[in-house]
């Protein structure tokens, strides 16, 4: 087989094995027969009846039985730490073995940090100083906890105390400061090994993957087989690991291969490494035949399978899948969930979590709700996003910084500010993340000044901006016209706060330039990108002409775009609509036949409501709800109300073609939003909210339809777009309409 190379899965370094130097070469009978006895204990009861046998005996006072007695209780499955120390106390004098075993176990522990005052201990013992078998352990507890200074002052001691080359220190090393994400120092230390092992190969490859260089991995992959180093069996599942993260299918395939060719042992952890490798590497058909041929498979083979279906949207073998499950855990549920949100199918993510709640003896975790709240985001489920708060509180489930931005992020898509401001203001902690979306859910109800505000005392909690966090300071400036703002962090973006823009930072400043009507300022912003300008970047120019009716600029602006995206219908029909706005029927006729003749046709506008917990959808025009001669009864009742006070359609947006004035108004009524809005009112009474979700832009027409209602049926309505929410009461809208 031709050269290759990879990366390894994630696993600590070997630790190495110690020996008692109080072992004795001649075993009485008596000491011979307790230590068999401590070697065969299952449990702590039994090693507490030895113990004290021992005690009464005399044999405690053995150094070596001791000991032996001392490492069982410590590092046995059934190891008791409390125990221990009090078994470690009675010992007279504690050797060498003794304290590392202490000192190991602590590190295991659940408080790492404890191993370190064990080890000043030991050193104020001045019989004892710590060898290259007390390093391996302190340096673990270091990694343990990320501490890059504790891990760094640890590898000064050892190379003072001449054990800093030793293979297993130096492999501790390695691990360590890939934790605390010093690679370079990685890097260094391995250089210094004269004779690695193994071991110190995989721990650097599994440090490059990791933290996200696989490249890397195989890179020093490929130098470990030109030095004819034996790789190991994690080896093995490294180089897939690495192959799945880099989607190099053909190398993985290769690896199979040399798995084969080799003989090496195919056990359940490298068949399901293989198997991910060629889900996450898109060959399904290959999966399926490594999957048929495994004698055993656990939860993680069928859920990778059930992910490789889903990565390629086959959500009914997906399906298939988890209905074939010997036994469906929270694993398995989480993967389709999660699959469905992620690829923009959030009702049928929210039918499966409504049947995991069926379920019995299935627990719901954190990965189970941040899916889920994401969902109900998109689909405005507030009933049933409050569900799940309830749920976090009544089973004490901890908010991490992913639920809590995930319930910020829920609320506020929903609709309700305020509780996303009452879930941010309840947490002590927040991340990069937690702040960035408490900024997007001002940023699209429009209170760009206080998003400003957050933006600055995030920085005042020493929390560092990340890209997103510029996106949605930037969508909160463009929504409240605060283009000074904007350029200003624009500019301070790479040199203070080191983030390099990317193609969604620049189409967002061409929309906050452009909504303020300065669109040659925003033509030369263009002009003078470092990058080329994406589709995005063309589209919020088209958006901004729209506003602002420039014609001319709106076809140079349509044209680039659509040498980048020739089928994005949406391009189409906002310059369509700016021909209707400036008078050109003409040109609006034309590029409607453009699109006929072409297969291009218009995204379908749609509305949502959510009542009692059920999502209901209206396509404009709808007839196939079960409710629709309630809700066009309700219609006319409604416009016929309008009309005695006064309201006039707005008739701009309806193509000429529609030659009576009565079928053009027919048409605006038949816009999804206002049949939403109808059937929250057959509904729902006051003082209920109506929340409805737009997948398009509201149009002007329905935008003063709604103002009118909330005055006339005295109802708060709450409408959130494509681009950001319309808050309607008392027939006024608190965003600002330009804006």
């Amino acid at each position: 087989m031709a050269s290759f190379s990879t990366a390894q899965p994630l696993s600590l370094p070997r630790h190495p094995t110690f020996s008692n130097p109080n072992q004795p070469t001649a075993n009485n009978d008596r000491s011979s027969h307790t230590i068999s006895l401590i070697d065969r204990c299952s449990n702590l009861r039994q090693l507490k009846q030895i113990h004290a046998q021992m005690v009464r005996t005399g044999l405690f006072s053995d150094p070596y039985s001791a000991s032996k007695l001392f490492a069982i209780s410590a590092l046995s499955h059934f190891a008791s730490l409390d125990y221990a120390c009090k078994v470690f106390d009675q010992i007279p004098q504690p050797n060498s073995f003794t304290w590392n075993t202490l000192i190991r176990a602590y590190a295991s522990g659940p408080d790492p940090l404890r191993s370190i005052s064990v080890f000043l201990d030991m050193v104020s013992d001045s019989r004892f100083g710590p060898n290259k078998y007390t390093f391996p352990f302190l340096i673990k507890a270091a990694a343990e906890v990320s501490s890059l200074s504790l891990g760094q002052s640890l590898h000064g001691m050892a190379v003072k105390s001449a054990v800093g080359c030793d293979v297993f220190v130096a492999n501790s090393l390695i691990h360590c400061y890939f934790s605390c994400g010093d690679l370079d120092s990685a890097c260094k230390v391995f250089t210094t090994i004269q004779e690695k092992d193994v071991v110190s190969w995989n721990s650097m490859i599994t440090g490059f993957v990791q933290k996200g260089s696989p490249d890397k991995a195989l890179e020093l992959f490929k130098k470990m087989e030109s030095e004819d180093v034996k790789a190991s069996h994690v080896t093995m599942v490294g180089v897939l690991s690495a192959c799945a993260k880099t989607r190099n299918l053909e190398f993985g395939r290769r690896v199979c291969s040399y798995i084969e060719e080799n003989r090496v042992n195919v056990n359940l952890t490298l068949a399901n490494a293989m198997l991910d490798m060629y889900t996450k590497c898109g060959s399904i058909e290959d999966a399926k035949r490594l999957f048929d041929k495994m004698e055993e498979r656990d939860n993680v083979t069928w859920t990778t399978m059930l992910d490789g279906y889903a990565i390629l949207e086959d959500y009914e073998a997906a399906r298939e899948v988890l209905n074939s499950m010997p036994k469906k855990d929270i694993v398995a549920w989480n993967a389709l969930i999660s699959a469905y949100e992620q690829n923009g199918k959030p009702n049928e993510a929210l039918l499966v979590f409504h049947e995991l709640q069926l379920q019995k003896n299935i627990k719901l975790n954190q990965i189970t709700l941040v899916s889920t709240l994401s969902a109900c985001a998109q689909v405005g489920a507030l009933e049933l996003g409050r569900w799940i708060h309830s749920y976090i509180k009544k089973h004490g489930i901890r908010l991490n910084f992913y639920v809590t931005s995930a319930l910020i992020h829920m609320y506020s898509k929903c609709g309700d500010l305020e509780k996303a401001r009452e879930v941010f203001s309840s947490v002590e902690k927040r991340d990069v993340f937690v702040w960035s979306a408490m900024i997007g859910g001002l940023a699209m109800h429009g209170c760009g000044n206080e998003a400003l505000d957050m933006f600055y005392k995030m920085q005042e909690a020493n929390v560092k901006p990340n890209g997103v966090t510029f996106t949605n300071v930037f969508c909160a400036c463009s929504h409240s016209g605060l283009v000074d703002e904007a350029e200003l962090l624009f500019k301070e973006m790479e040199s203070s706060y080191g983030i390099v823009p990317q193609e969604k930072h620049y189409a967002c400043i061409v929309d906050v330039l452009g909504r303020s009507g300065y669109l040659e300022k925003a033509v030369k912003f263009i002009e003078a990108m470092p990058i080329p300008p994406s589709a995005s970047v063309w589209g919020a120019l088209l958006g901004a002409c729209k506003i602002h009716a420039n014609l001319s600029l709106a076809e140079r602006a349509c044209t680039r775009l659509l040498e980048l995206e020739p089928r994005n219908d949406g391009a189409h029909v906002l310059l369509s609509n700016i021909y209707a706005k400036s008078g050109k029927w003409e040109s609006v006729s034309e590029l409607r036949k453009h699109m006929r003749v072409t297969g291009l046709k218009k995204e379908p506008g749609c509305s949502s409501i959510e009542i009692d917990g059920t999502i209901h959808e209206f396509l404009s025009g709808d007839n196939e709800h079960p409710m629709c001669e309630k809700v066009y009864g309700k219609l006319n009742e409604v416009m016929e109300s309008l009309k005695a006070n006064g309201y006039e359609p707005e008739m701009s947006p309806v193509l000429p073609i529609i030659d009576e004035e009565e079928m053009k108004e027919q048409s605006l009524n038949l816009h999804s939003e206002k049949l939403a809005i109808c059937y929250g009112l057959i509904s729902t009474e006051a003082p209920k909210a109506i929340r409805v979700i737009k997948n398009l832009r509201v149009c002007g027409d329905c935008h003063s339809v709604a103002k009118l209602i909330s005055q006339l049926y005295d109802r708060e309505i709450i409408v959130r777009d494509r681009y950001r929410f319309h808050h309607f009461r008392n027939g006024q809208c608190s965003c600002n309409d330009f804006w």
